[in-house]
């Protein structure tokens, strides 16, 4: 009797989850947000992605279409360990079904592993590393809104091709600085320039002076910053002090954030070029967005890691909804087939590689006099179209990829 009971229950539990959510793996979508919450990236990424996803799930109108989603959060702490080990105890035990954002390229590469190997989803917003597309590729990653070549590509081919053909990199000691560093090289000596030293530094430096000294000796024209966030900052407000810039060097953020421009404030990030894939100021729709986001979040505008994971997430629930099935190797493929089309993007597509692609642009920040209030940072210096953002397909060596 009890027995029958039980079944009997379960039943009606789902028939009242609706239709869509009855073939859900437990009838609820979940949702994990892994990123930093408390140190060099949390305001790039940190609580405000938790807030986009929250607005992608209200705004798919989820609940109203029969689907049950929850989102749960996690600070990485920026370590593949601590990622690795939270990644394992959603997808084993709490029963998530993606995890999106992972800015950290170590984390997102270990991650990346788990998920293919438990069949899971992962929609990385935050991570650059342009591996995660090419000898790294796996059918349950999308990686979404910006890599490595991309940043490599608009920031440092525009600024070789204005006469700074003489490069000093400071690069973050781990897998992302890594990357940005290896890839931005190799644009700058393709279009003729030389690198004329590197120095490498650990993850969240507070003093940068013995390697800005180097980088001074070194008489490049560009310091190229091959980090993000707190230690981009960090680094451009010391070599402040330094007299870099009245020196003749020029810094060049290879990775430089809306809410980093906001911390240097704009007399001193005043004529920093960089690339973006997002900018809250570029249309009604983005405008729209960005007013409600920084209602939620404390007054800060959006960054594009932010938009992606609105993006990333709206995406998914359509091809969940088009499954009616959360596993996540299935939900990817169909991710993959179905065009991209949501407010913050536009259209747009996800190649057998993982890679989502869309328009980048290369922004310059404004002089004090050009900016009129808050938050109005960027001018647009050159719009990169979607077929020459992101690194040619078959140039990867991404295993997915037919040849």
């Amino acid at each position: 009797m009890r027995i029958a009971r039980m079944l009997v229950l379960g039943l009606v539990a789902l028939v009242a989850a609706g239709p869509a959510a009855a073939q859900m793996s437990d009838g609820v979508i979940k949702i994990g947000v892994l990123n930093d919450q408390s140190s060099l990236y949390a305001d790039l990424a940190g609580q405000g992605s938790v807030v986009a996803a929250r607005m992608a799930v209200e705004d798919y109108g989820a609940e109203k279409k029969g689907l049950k989603v929850e989102i749960v959060s996690a600070d990485h702490q920026n370590k593949p360990d601590v990622g690795s080990q939270i990644a394992r105890q959603w997808f084993d035990a709490d029963k998530v079904d993606v995890i999106v954002d992972v800015p950290n390229s170590g984390v997102a590469l270990a991650l990346n592993q788990i998920a293919r190997d438990k069949g899971k989803a992962l929609l990385v917003s935050g991570a650059a590393t342009a591996d995660l597309t090419g000898k790294a590729c796996s059918p349950n990653t999308i990686h979404w809104t910006y890599d490595t070549w991309a940043l490599a590509n608009g920031t440092g081919n525009a600024i070789v091709k204005t006469g700074g053909d003489t490069w000093f990199f400071l690069t973050a000691d781990y897998a992302f600085g890594h990357a940005l560093e290896r890839d931005t090289e190799a644009v700058v000596t393709k279009a003729g320039g030389k690198v004329l030293g590197k120095v490498r530094h650990p993850l969240n430096t507070q003093d940068f002076s013995s390697f800005l000294l180097q980088a001074q000796a070194s008489k490049a024209k560009i310091i190229g910053l091959a980090n993000a966030g707190g230690d981009t900052t960090n680094a451009i407000k010391q070599g402040s002090e330094f007299g870099i810039v009245r020196g003749g060097q020029n810094f060049a953020g290879l990775l430089v954030f809306i809410t980093d421009v906001h911390a240097l404030g704009l007399p001193t990030a005043q004529g920093l070029i960089l690339t973006e894939t997002f900018y809250w100021d570029m249309n009604d729709k983005t405008r729209a967005f960005a007013k409600r986001f920084a209602e939620r979040d404390r007054g800060i505008h959006p960054t594009m890691i932010h938009a992606g994971v609105y993006s990333a997430v709206t995406h998914y629930l359509k091809a969940v909804e088009a499954l009616k099935s959360d596993d996540g190797t299935k939900v990817i493929a169909k991710m993959k087939d179905t065009p991209t089309d949501d407010p913050l993007f536009g259209k747009g597509t996800i190649r057998p590689d993982g890679r989502k692609v869309h328009p980048a642009y290369l922004f310059e920040v404004k002089k004090p006099t050009e900016s009129k209030g808050a938050w109005d940072y960027y001018k647009l210096r050159a719009t990169i179209p979607t077929e020459q953002a992101f690194r040619p397909v078959d140039q990867g060596e991404c295993p997915l990829v037919k040849k």
